[in-house]
């Protein structure tokens, strides 16, 4: 079963708390790798939400 999406207002929320983590020195090694990928996966999310929406925000002033 596929994981559910997190909302843009949860993506960066969890992007903001690795980059606490990261700049609060409190990642080792090993965690860093797996959390730079989460954060890249989460930015490549938000992205597209933010592409999606602009797109209907387009459309929606189109039909005005």
């Amino acid at each position: 079963m596929e994981k559910k999406q997190p909302t843009y207002t949860q993506a960066i929320g969890e992007i903001e708390q690795i980059l606490e983590k990261f700049n609060d020195s409190q990642m080792n090694v090993d965690e860093l790798g797996a959390q730079v990928k989460r954060a890249s996966e989460l930015i490549k999310l938000c992205r597209e939400k933010l592409r999606k929406a602009e797109a209907e925000v387009g459309e929606a002033l189109k039909e005005e």
